[in-house]
């Protein structure tokens, strides 16, 4: 079956590329090489190898390595909705990895953790926001050295507070939310709880993070004049928008949201930390900004996407002796084709990454 959609999908990419449509074709292509490789694999791979890899437990930890990618890419939606781009994301959550442990040893709770990494990653975010809009230096730049200087903070704290590493029995995690009730539900009860039954709080604010963004973004005045300040800031001066106020909010807010991606890393998943624990997440989460338009709920879809390739790692290379360089690239070639496949066709907001100037 995947390698009859193979040859099925080459043929529309075949069709897409003779009309002209580039995009489309290129996606066409690149899903027919993925189904037919994968048809040849499986063809070699034992029924049981493979039920083993594609279970409920795949599922769940899509979710989990999804979590703390959707987080920053819903804030790098507000701020990028608002005209600043941020390519801080990544040091925000190193940050709030960092301040987040740090936080829950030094208080024995969790949720001063996650109050630590916010408060953090908010005034990181803040500093992004000074320079890029008050004193109109390159954005781009400026989330550079955002990322720079979280790198250096936190390597440095960390060796300085934890020179013998994090004593991860102090560390307050995160508690899981257990839904044993999902087993009872007729036919897919067992299949369920594997899903949702175990998940961590976190994950569920996630989800509530999501909509509440795209509630936020598109139902309400307050989303409005986010919009109207990143397409086109001139004329929501006019009518009395405070330009600035609008974007350092939307700034702070993103710093906020992907600084509680980065304390799920820590206090949510692993229990410890380590320095440079993000590893790209939040370049990974900007890739899905873009792959979904801008727009949380085609973000969110991204950041599925990706986490799949995270989880898919960890079976293949357990079940299927798949070598463990070669399996810890998927997440970021999937990045690479998903931003490949949509450039030219987002549109970004118009007034993204330019400095206001009020008269």
């Amino acid at each position: 079956m995947p390698f009859a959609l193979g040859i099925i999908a080459a043929a529309f990419g075949i069709g897409a590329l003779a009309r002209g449509d580039r995009a489309a074709g290129v996606w066409a292509l690149v899903a027919a090489f993925l189904g037919a490789t994968g048809a040849l694999w499986a063809q070699g791979v034992q029924a049981e190898t493979l039920d083993d890899i594609f279970t409920a437990g795949l599922i769940a930890s899509t979710l989990r390595f999804a979590t703390p990618l959707a987080f920053a890419a819903m804030g790098g939606i507000f701020s990028e909705r608002s005209g600043v781009v941020n390519i801080g994301l990544e040091g925000m959550m190193l940050v709030g990895a960092f301040f987040a442990v740090w936080g829950s040893i030094w208080s024995g709770s969790w949720i001063v953790g996650l109050m630590m990494a916010m408060l953090f990653g908010g005034l990181l975010a803040l500093v992004h926001g000074i320079f890029s809009i008050h004193l109109q230096a390159d954005q781009i730049v400026s989330g550079f050295a955002v990322n720079l200087l979280a790198l250096g903070l936190t390597g440095y704290l960390f060796s300085s507070i934890y020179p013998g590493g994090i004593p991860t029995a102090d560390v307050s995690r995160v508690p899981k939310l257990e839904l044993p009730f999902l087993e009872d539900v007729p036919a897919v009860g067992d299949f369920l709880f594997g899903v949702l039954g175990d998940l961590s709080l976190l994950v569920w604010l996630m989800f509530a993070v999501v909509i509440l963004s795209y509630f936020v973004l598109f139902k309400t005045p307050i989303g409005l004049r986010i919009r109207s300040v990143g397409e086109h800031p001139r004329a929501a001066d006019t009518v009395g928008i405070s330009v600035y106020g609008v974007r350092y909010a939307a700034v702070v807010v993103s710093g906020i949201l992907a600084a509680l991606g980065g304390a799920f890393l820590s206090i949510g998943f692993t229990g410890t930390f380590s320095e440079n624990m993000t590893s790209g997440r939040g370049f990974i989460a900007l890739a899905a900004v873009i792959f979904g338009k801008w727009r949380p709920g085609w973000a969110f879809v991204a950041t599925l996407l990706f986490g799949f390739g995270f989880a898919l790692a960890i079976p293949l290379q357990r079940e299927a002796d798949v070598s463990e360089n070669l399996i810890s690239t998927v997440p970021y070639i999937l990045t690479l084709i998903a931003v490949a496949g949509v450039i030219g066709r987002s549109i970004p907001p118009a007034a993204i990454g330019r400095p206001y100037i009020k008269q």
